[in-house]
């Protein structure tokens, strides 16, 4: 279904960038100058790091030797790595495909051009997110292990545009019940303390339903009730988006020692788990979900090619390695 997809999109997608002209914006992905290869870092081997790298990194399984019964009993070392394994299209312009070369597709029949608006005084913003499967490690052959890289292919996985919870809050509540309870003063008070955590280091897990500086998660919908600017508003949404993945079972767990022998389902995220870096408009470094984006979203962000945004999410992998 996914491959399907894939071809309909650049078949549609080549009759149609013509008519895209300004309204849709975009590049294919250089894996050379828009990927951030110093987020792979910190290796370990156990707890042990080979190479450290500048990033912040989740805790390591204590020893260095492994076992496990499936895919095949196995006795291995334990290692440590973060891997590129999606991009995330935050786009004003419904069906613009800002990874594939800015390829615009038909408009659906609801929904016209998003992005930030006025609701009276306050100042709000709509996109939708297109998810890809982006295993590059595999498609570059860079880990001789295929065990321990994602091992999918290159492929459209989700789109907001026809996912009916997207623009609706009340549809929304099926996947979050659990939201009206993080509905108030004390349990927002606690996304400070998240977002204090991620400005040193990586949020808290146990504070699943805050993302840190950009406030709640809840709930998972388009909307940013508080738009204060394109960087701030499409992480935010990535972040939503990744937490929904998960709740919908379509992303799973890959850290710590259960991670070791293959991934299992995650329905409540660990954020620390994950770390993005903008590809599009401009490439940038890396950062752990929850950080505030004040300190390197300065030129990230300009009229006309630099209103929409790619994302390269990375994810912390355990593997048991032969």
């Amino acid at each position: 279904m996914r491959t399907f997809l894939m071809v309909v999109i650049i078949t549609l997608g080549h009759c149609s960038i013509g008519m895209a002209g300004t309204i849709c914006q975009g590049r294919f992905l250089n894996p050379i100058t828009d990927i951030a290869w110093r987020c792979m870092f910190p290796l370990t081997i156990g707890n042990v790091p080979v190479s450290k790298g500048k990033n912040p990194d989740t805790a390591n399984p204590k020893s260095p030797i492994c076992t496990c019964s499936n895919p095949i009993p196995r006795v291995g070392l334990s290692i440590g790595f973060w891997e590129p394994v999606q991009i995330v299209d935050v786009t004003r312009t419904p069906l613009c495909f800002v990874s594939m070369g800015g390829l615009q597709l038909s408009a659906p029949a609801k929904g016209g051009q998003m992005g930030p608006s006025l609701n009276g005084s306050n100042k709000q913003s709509q996109y939708h997110l297109h998810w890809y499967d982006y295993p590059l490690l595999k498609l570059l052959e860079i880990l001789v292990d295929g065990g321990c890289v994602e091992n999918s292919d290159f492929d459209v996985a989700y789109l907001t545009e026809f996912d009916p919870t997207w623009q609706n809050e009340t549809l929304s509540i099926v996947l979050n019940p659990e939201a009206i309870l993080f509905g108030n003063i004390a349990a927002q008070a606690a996304c400070s303390a998240d977002a204090l955590a991620a400005t040193a280091h990586t949020g808290i897990d146990a504070l699943f339903w805050c993302a840190g500086s950009q406030g709640s998660v809840y709930p998972f919908t388009s909307y940013t009730a508080n738009h204060y600017g394109g960087v701030a508003a499409s992480t935010s949404l990535v972040e939503k988006m990744t937490y929904k993945m998960h709740r919908e079972l379509l992303l799973w767990g890959t850290v710590g020692q259960e991670g070791l022998c293959g991934k299992y389902p995650m329905p409540i995220w660990k954020k620390s788990q994950y770390r993005y870096q903008m590809a599009y408009p401009v490439a940038s470094q890396c950062h752990p979900y929850g950080r505030s984006t004040v300190l390197w979203e300065s030129g990230k962000e300009y009229p006309v090619k630099g209103e929409d945004f790619a994302y390269v999410v990375w994810r912390k992998r355990h593997c048991c390695a032969l």
